[in-house]
């Protein structure tokens, strides 16, 4: 029986663990996996090494809203180091990859000033909502651990992952560079970065798949578990048919 790859998840913005968790129960017979943490780093590079030290010789990863930010500046790290042969696919749920916009500097930083002057528990009522899909706001089940998973984080620690947004590269020139396969997925609804922004971004990664979960925010891998797991698996699948049929090339050649 072949080894299962390891896949490596990357938190979002004020997400663990948590984030994933319907993904390492769900998707634990076809992939080994492990979560990366970063509560308490205050840019994208620092995030990037502290997952990257998790990773074995090959991996897989897939990273959720800022957790997406954080698989470029991997691919970045992977290029400078010339070990791009590492990485056997990548998933980006939705994230962005664009460069700071100046407009957004103010409303990050209220957040920030929420989380410092009034708590988490503030924090997680003023940001939540338009993260999940509309429909979900009254699912406690949904709701109650993301609010949970929020208010484990510190004032400080949000305001470095602040800081690491902010501070981001473009990766708009990492789009093309990437040669593995790739899976683009978002909800629907997601109000911060929609479909048609994965659509471009998908666009500009050669064979990209785009997945556009339906009834759906943000949070993606909890609000619909199921989808975002079949959608993973299917990625899953077309990486080990292709390390097959190089598998058998390469015998071929002998």
């Amino acid at each position: 029986m072949a080894e299962k790859p390891f896949l490596l998840l990357l938190p979002g913005l004020l997400c663990d663990e948590t984030i994933w968790a319907p993904q390492l129960a769900g998707l634990q017979d076809v992939a080994s996996m492990g979560v990366a943490a970063y509560p308490d780093a205050t840019s994208l590079a620092e995030m990037a090494e502290r997952a990257l030290g998790l990773a074995p010789e090959r991996f897989l990863m897939a990273g959720h809203s800022m957790g997406g930010r954080v698989a470029f500046d991997i691919l970045a790290l992977l290029a400078e180091r010339g070990e791009t042969s590492r990485l056997a696919g990548i998933a980006l749920l939705d994230t962005a990859y664009g460069p700071r916009i100046e407009a957004e500097v103010p409303k990050r930083m209220a957040l920030v000033e929420i989380a410092r002057r009034q708590g988490m528990k503030a924090l997680a009522e003023a940001w939540l909502p338009p993260m999940v899909h509309p429909a979900r706001l009254t699912d406690r089940a949904l709701m109650a651990p993301l609010e949970a998973m929020i208010c484990r984080m510190t004032p400080d620690g949000f305001a470095g992952q602040i800081n690491a947004l902010l501070t981001r590269r473009d990766a708009t020139p990492l789009l093309q560079a990437i040669a593995v396969p790739t899976l683009v997925l978002c909800g629907n609804e997601d109000a911060w970065r929609g479909p048609k922004g994965h659509a471009e971004m998908a666009r500009r990664i050669e064979g990209a798949t785009l997945d556009i979960v339906p009834d759906c925010g943000h949070m993606a891998p909890v609000e619909r578990p199921e989808a975002v797991n079949a959608a993973l698996a299917r990625w899953l699948a077309r990486i080990a048919a292709k390390d097959e049929e190089r598998t058998e090339d390469h015998a071929a050649q002998r």
